[in-house]
């Protein structure tokens, strides 16, 4: 018996390990989603709205007074 339960004790706890290591991974790579899904909302309105005009890099900034 008593070495049932010991057996029992490091199964539970080696199956607790497993999991919290799947779930950190999982959660790592939750900013990156996160990124990629904005990255590709910005691609996505571009790509509806083509015919705005560029952001003028050329333009000299005002003269301060």
């Amino acid at each position: 018996m008593d070495g049932t339960a010991i057996i029992v004790i490091l199964a539970i706890a080696g199956v607790a390990s497993v999991l919290l290591f799947a779930i950190k991974g999982l959660l790592d790579q939750v900013p990156d989603v996160i990124d990629s899904a904005g990255r590709a909302r910005d691609s996505w309105q571009r790509f509806k709205q083509p015919n705005l005009p560029p952001p003028a890099d050329d333009e000299e900034p005002p003269l301060a007074a």
